[in-house]
Formats: structure tokens, sequence, C-alpha cells
């Protein structure tokens, strides 16, 4: 386990201090963009609301702002991801983001599915970037102080902790209240337990929307005897955020509603046994003076510290993904009424219920791209020639021909057709309904987004100055094609860029810089001459397909379409 003193480097803020954009900026992204301004970390503010970035340009006037993801991911300025979004859009914002090579901090819940969970984890590790949870309450003076505490045995054995979050609003309609409010509470429950739940019972009511609960009550059962608590409402008369920690020589209380010197109370009432009764024997309250500190600013802080030295964010992935399965097991038992779901697989009975619950909440929405679809199956053809790593994975659907080789690690998306003599990975990620020619390697550090054709014979390199007899694997430079480009035949991409959406690069060009979406390529180095269409077709000076219709208009990196030309419009 971490100590205070190790955790108490994210306090300091790096003396070169890596920059952010914040992508959402609205009911709790503001707090973000606030936070990351002061420090001196905040970049561009992206954001689909314009009214509210140029309110933003009025209080932050040095501070960029942007519309699209793709800007702020296109830029070498930007070191970090900081993502404020809706929850059902956290896995695919965070995928670009790792993908474009930031560093990535998620607000809670990391994502709204287990598999989307370990995918964004396994993308962060292979690029050696950072992912962070923004669970707020870890980051806490007066709960960093509770935990140490607790870890140096000052309230004994724990027996129980419950936690109430109760408040009137703010409602939501994108999420339940468990989802809404319990993540900080199971994340504190998790930690000071220092395991997971054996099982969990979850109970709620749904009083302004059929299908919405706006209170529940989730009892957790550990294997060492804990029993923990979490009772969330936003239909409370006034608010109340309580943790309370039942230990066998102390009990502690940190209310976050209390002024600073009140927010930690420890309570040394003990029970003792007399006659085979047992006995409370009460004591005087003690207070717990604290250093003031804003939890988000720590919070921010420590992001920008992992950036700057590669630390391990207290608040990780894998972190994350432990009060993610506490959340689809609370959501399971909720749907069924209450009935008791075991996390232990081995209790196969039991976990029944857990699976036939769960496993419909994450098939419910339909795949956001071809990582989270992915099934080892054998729905796919392979030609007896190809050569298929056991630990790589092939999508419904692609074909692999003749002579061609997937390497360790490497993931293939559905409905792919991977030509002749093509070898892919290790460790390479191939979106789904790519098309890869013949005699084209694809070697680790290239990703491939959706709908990427490779023509034949083109190159990717991953190290910018090899030798036969140097190892330089810790050298790898990442590539990124955005979804829909076209490559052509015998083109070369420099490794350490990135290839923007639907972008063409002609036949034998090289690449050696960014490309820019929609741009058209050509020579060495590769010059642009023009724009190209979602279809495949070179746009016009007035960036009109006059194949499809789009029309297409500038914006400050590149275009965007902006709408499709009725036909009788060319009459």
């Amino acid at each position: 386990m971490d100590n205070l003193e190790h955790r108490s480097n994210f306090l300091s803020t790096p003396a070169k201090i890596p920059q952010v954009a914040v992508v959402g900026s609205g009911y709790w992204g503001k707090n973000l963009v606030r936070n990351f301004y002061q420090i001196g970390a905040l970049k561009v503010i992206c954001d689909k609301d314009t009214s509210l970035l140029e309110r933003f340009k009025d209080q932050y006037p040095q501070v960029e702002t942007c519309v699209l993801l793709n800007d702020a991911l296109s830029r070498d300025d930007i070191d970090g991801i900081v993502i404020a979004t809706p929850a059902e859009t956290h896995y695919k914002l965070a995928r670009e983001a790792l993908f474009a090579g930031k560093h990535v901090y998620v607000e809670k819940p990391l994502v709204l599915n287990e598999e989307e969970g370990t995918d964004l984890i396994r993308l962060a590790k292979d690029r050696n970037l950072i992912l962070m949870v923004g669970h707020l309450l870890q980051y806490h003076p007066v709960f960093l102080k509770l935990k140490e505490l607790a870890f140096n045995g000052d309230l004994g054995r724990i027996n129980y902790i419950y936690s109430h979050r109760l408040n009137l609003g703010k409602i939501r309609r994108e999420e339940n209240i468990l989802w809404s409010f319990a993540p900080h509470d199971i994340s504190m429950i998790l930690t000071l337990a220092g395991d997971e739940p054996e099982s969990i019972v979850a109970t709620g009511g749904n009083y302004l929307h059929r299908k919405i609960s706006d209170i529940t009550s989730t009892h957790m059962e550990f294997n060492s005897g804990l029993r923990a608590h979490i009772f969330v409402s936003w239909l409370h008369p006034y608010k109340e955020q309580k943790l309370v920690v039942v230990g066998d020589q102390k009990m502690a209380v940190f209310d976050d509603t209390k002024q600073w010197q009140d927010k930690l109370i420890l309570y040394p009432h003990k029970i003792i046994w007399e006659h085979n009764i047992p006995i409370p024997k009460r004591a005087e309250a003690e207070r717990i003076e604290l250093p003031e500190d804003e939890p988000l600013a720590l919070e921010c802080k420590h992001f920008l510290n992992c950036i700057k030295t590669g630390a391990k964010p207290f608040t990780d992935g894998d972190e994350g993904l432990r009060v993610l399965k506490i959340l689809n097991a609370s959501q399971a038992s909720l749907d069924q009424n209450g009935t008791k779901v075991y996390l232990d697989q081995e209790n196969k009975e039991a976990s029944a219920a857990y699976i036939n619950t769960v496993a419909p909440l994450t098939q419910t929405k339909a795949p956001i791209n071809a990582i989270e679809s992915i099934a080892k199956s054998s729905d796919y053809f392979t030609h007896p020639s190809a050569v298929i790593d056991d630990s790589s994975s092939v999508g419904q659907g692609s074909k692999i021909w003749h002579f061609s080789h997937i390497l360790k690690g490497s993931i293939i998306g559905e409905d792919c057709n991977i030509g002749q003599n093509v070898v892919i990975g290790p460790d390479v990620i191939i979106g789904k309904k790519c098309k890869i020619q013949n005699n084209v390697s694809v070697y680790k550090g290239v990703t491939l987004e959706d709908k990427v054709f490779c023509g034949p014979s083109m190159v990717f390199t991953n190290i910018n100055n090899p030798r036969a007899e140097i190892a330089k694997m810790d050298q790898v430079r990442p590539t990124m094609v955005k979804e829909g480009a076209t490559i052509g035949a015998n083109a070369t991409i420099v490794c350490g860029t990135t290839l923007g959406r639907y972008c063409f690069v002609g036949a034998g060009t090289v690449v050696t810089k960014n490309i820019p979406a929609y741009a058209l390529v050509v020579g060495n180095p590769a010059r642009q001459i023009g724009w190209m269409c979602e279809c495949g077709e070179r746009l016009t000076d007035d960036l009109v397909c006059l194949s499809c219709r789009k029309k297409y208009q500038g914006k400050e990196n590149g275009i965007e379409i902006m709408t499709q030309i009725p036909l009788q419009a060319n009459r």
C-alpha cells in the first residue's frame, strides 16, 4: 500500500508544467477549467456549446477554444486530455486521446462497462501513457488522514463502514443516482477495506422517472467479515456527505458538510463485556487538525505530476475498473429487486445471478468501435498458409489471406481484409472495416482506426534511427492513422506522425509530418495539393464534392463537413 509520504508528491506542481485540454466545460468541467487555469496548465477548452466557449474566452482570454476534439488531439503543445463529458462518451473520447499519444484524465465513472475499461487500461500501458480517473475524495486531505489512521491501526479492526451522500438535485437523466453519486464512496470503501467485496445487495426507488433510480442503498459483504453500506439520494431535504468508519478501538466520522476543523472527528468509544453482556463505554470526541486545501486542486496537480514524472496515479485505470465492477454488480442487484450478487466467480451457483444480469447491461449499447465488439471467436476466414498467434484477436467477418502473420497481442476489428504477405504486430490495433493490401507490414507502435486503406507495398516505420546491431524498441514512436484515411501504393509513413480523418496520401508519397483531416498530399516530402471528400473524390475550390454533393467549410486546422447540397441545387 502507498503511504502519505509518497502521496505528498502531488502537493507540488512540476517546474515545467504540462499543458492540457479540458473536454467538456459544463456542470463539473468548469471546475476543472478553473483549477487547471490557476495552476497554469490550461491550454485549450473544447466544447460543442459555442456560447459557453464565448463566455470562457472573456473569462480566460489567454486560453484557446475549439469545438472538435481532433483540433486538440492534433496539437503537439498539449500533453494531456481532461474529459468531463457524459459517462457514455468517456470510452470513445479517452480511446481517441490515447491513440493520439495524449495522457488522459477521465471524470468518474471511468467508462460504462468492464470491457471498455480493460481496453483503455491496456492501451495506456502499451503506449506508456497516464490514465487517471477523477475519484476526487481520494485526494481530500481529510480522507488521506483517515486512511493513515486506518492503515496504522489507530482505529483497530474495522468492522463496519457506511456512507451517506444525499442532496436535493442536481437530478440527471443520463444516469441514475447510483452511477452519479456512489462512485466516490465505493472508491473510499474499497481503499479502507483493502479488498473487494464478496457479495453485493442493492435496492432503490424510482419516483421521478419509471426507469431511473432516485434513491439506492448498496450493501457489501467482505471475506474478512467487514460490512459496508452506501445510501445515496437526490431527493433529500438537505445536503449530507458523511463517511463513518467503526473500528474496535476508535470510530471515525468524515463529514464533508462541516467546517474544516470539524470535518474529521474521532470517537474513542469502546465495547467492553461484563457478565457476557456488551457494554458501550463512551469517551470524549477528538478533533483532528489538518491543513486546509482544495481536493480538486490537489487532484489536478497529481495528474500533472504523473505526466511529468511517469508515476502511477493513485486513482489509475485499475482503480477505476474496480469501482466499475462494484457499480455493475450493484446495478445488477438493483435490476433484480435486491437479489444478492456474488463477485466471487468460484461460487458458480451464486455467480450465475451476476452473469445473467450484468452481461445484458453491457450489451444494450451498440458498439462504439471495433475494439469493444471484438470477441475471441473463430468467425473469420484464415487462409491455411496464414499464421495467427494465440494471444492475438481477429474480429468477426475479417479475412486473413496467403502467408500473412498476425503477431502476439494484436487486435484486428470486424470485417477487415488483410491481403497476402502482410505482417501485423506485435501489439498492434487495427479498427474495423480496414483494408490492408499485399506486402504491407504494420509494426508495433502503429494504430489504424476504422475504415483505413493501406495500398500495396506501402511502408510504416516505427524507429527514427534504427541499427541492425543495436536494439532500439524502447525508442518506438507511435503512428496514428485516423478513421477513413487512404494511403496509396508504395507510400512511406515516417513514425511519430498522425494522419487525419479521411486524408488521402498519394502513391509513392513520403510523409514526415502530421497530415490534416481530408487533406490530399503527394510528393517527397508530402505536400498538400487539395482536399478530399469522405467518398474519395477531390473537392472543388469551393470545397464541394461533385459526386456526393457534400459541402465542406474551412476551419483553423483544416476543413469539416458543413452540409449536403440537394441535387436540385445544381440544376
